[in-house]
């Protein structure tokens, strides 16, 4: 039958099997975060969610890329009235309504929409070569998926506005 999963490997681990791991996995794309993707994470997240054997969950993405962000592909094309009247990032935010721990374990490129969602994360274990950063201004646009708020809270609103305002990443 196969994996249910075209983005994501999702699997329980730890010696009593109750975490459950999450993957990230677009590896061509540096697994940039794709509708399709998305609404995987969606329902990965509530089968773990509603698993009683879970007790917390892991989101990773590989050594070179957690996230590099949104799939500017699928959306270059769209006008503001799309994206808004499709709802656009509707359920992005499905990750911090989750009940149980969710751990941010990155390395690599988190960038834009991996960035926010590393940080919509309970906690973030980041790697030697973890790349935190909100490139959308040099994009010609802003964070979408609550990076402002959320960086802001994370790292203080200094570093936040130059980070927002300049597309700086800062590393680990």
């Amino acid at each position: 039958a196969g994996s249910p999963y075209q983005y994501l490997a999702v699997q329980r681990t730890g010696v009593r099997q109750s975490v459950g791991l999450i993957q990230l996995n677009r590896p061509q794309a540096l697994n940039a975060l794709c509708e399709g993707l998305m609404q995987e994470l969606r329902r990965a997240l509530e089968a773990l969610e509603n698993d009683p054997q879970v007790g917390a969950i892991v989101i990773t993405g590989s050594q070179k890329a957690f996230a590099a962000g949104a799939d500017i592909k699928e959306m270059q094309n769209k006008t503001f009235q799309e994206c808004y009247s499709s709802g656009f990032l509707a359920g992005w935010d499905k990750v911090s309504t989750v009940r149980k721990p969710i751990i941010a374990a990155v390395n690599g490129y988190a960038l834009g929409g991996g960035c926010e969602l590393a940080m919509m994360c309970d906690i973030i274990y980041a790697g030697e070569k973890a790349q935190f950063g909100q490139p959308e201004i040099l994009l010609g646009t802003i964070p979408g998926a609550g990076g402002t708020q959320r960086l802001t809270r994370a790292v203080g609103k200094s570093l936040a506005m130059e980070m927002v305002l300049t597309g700086d990443r800062i590393s680990a």
